[in-house]
């Protein structure tokens, strides 16, 4: 049966994971900390809500926040979704990437209530979404996941992956963000070197693409390194967040990490290196990685003017 859908969050990610969801015809209601942002979507038939409070009788409550603090005023805060009480057989599915010890005790929270939670982290970006090849990976007791799986399969055709109950989800997306920090980092080392020995950057990323060690991401980041295009996907103070929750749980868990340490500081000092130049450089997409590199190696970077086919055109 349909259910009554609820969704917080419209940034980057949220926006375009909650368009599927209604221009897919679901009875979906939305809530923004900064409405106008997430108005747009009425068009396509949700239904945007001033307060959160309005989302507290929703049978499926999604969230796509920045931090696990945000995470918990969206549920239990003053004016958070549960402060008018829950109704019977609630479910809530978080696609945030929050670390495990926020989310387990939300988890533990909202078992008291009664409520069902699922771990849902997505993997991805906006243009991803738009694409129709987000991913998502889900944690939390079967027999609700198979009630939101097709909701899931709607926000991400390409794939949706069960894992198992209680927080695994959010170790699978901390692993997957480590290896996107080390991809990056040594896609922006091989690059450099490449055209330090006299290839164009185009050319390097074209033959990588067509090899076996191409991929998605490698195909969607050529022309951002290419053209030095730094329209943010993911920013520099998030890959580190993501890197440092790895790095823990190697701590915790007893396994040895040397190459992802390697890449946190080399992603540490190319966060301090573009904060000084400009703040707003953190704001920036991580690809700007490639500049650093390029610094160090004593070369200055120039867009080539070869647009590149990301892969991640928008299916209308």
């Amino acid at each position: 049966m349909p259910h009554k859908i609820g969704w917080v969050g419209t940034g980057r990610m949220g926006y375009p994971m909650a368009g599927r969801l209604a221009k897919d015809g679901q009875d979906i209601s939305v809530w923004n900390r900064t409405k106008s942002k997430a108005d747009p979507l009425s068009e396509y038939g949700a239904t945007v809500v001033t307060n959160m409070d309005e989302l507290h009788d929703v049978d499926v409550l999604f969230t796509m926040v920045s931090t696990g603090k945000d995470l918990k005023q969206v549920y239990f805060g003053d004016e958070g979704v549960l402060s008018k009480g829950t109704k019977k057989n609630q479910i809530f599915v978080d696609c945030s990437s929050i670390s495990s010890e926020d989310s387990n005790e939300i988890r533990d929270r909202l078992k008291e209530l009664g409520i069902a939670y699922m771990s849902c982290p997505v993997s991805g970006n906006g243009k991803a979404v738009k694409a129709g090849v987000l991913s998502i990976v889900a944690s939390g007791p079967e027999d609700i996941f198979n009630q939101i799986k097709p909701y899931l399969e709607t926000i991400a055709p390409r794939g949706v992956a069960y894992v198992g109950e209680g927080d695994l989800a959010r170790f699978c997306k901390i692993a997957h963000n480590v290896m996107l920090g080390v991809v990056i980092q040594n896609l922006a080392e091989i690059t450099i070197l490449a055209q330090k020995a006299g290839v164009p950057r185009h050319a390097f990323l074209n033959f990588m693409n067509n090899s076996v060690m191409g991929s998605i991401f490698t195909k969607y980041k050529s022309n951002a390194f290419a053209n030095l295009d730094w329209t943010t996907t993911f920013t520099t103070p998030l890959l580190l967040k993501d890197l440092d929750l790895g790095l823990q749980s190697g701590k915790e868990l007893g396994v040895s990490m040397p190459v992802t340490a390697a890449t946190r500081q080399a992603v540490q000092q190319h966060s301090g290196r573009i904060e000084r130049i400009s703040k707003e450089n953190l704001e920036k997409d991580f690809g700007m990685l490639l500049e650093t590199v390029a610094d160090g190696a004593g070369i200055s970077l120039e867009p080539e003017n070869v647009p590149i086919p990301t892969g991640l055109e928008v299916e209308e």
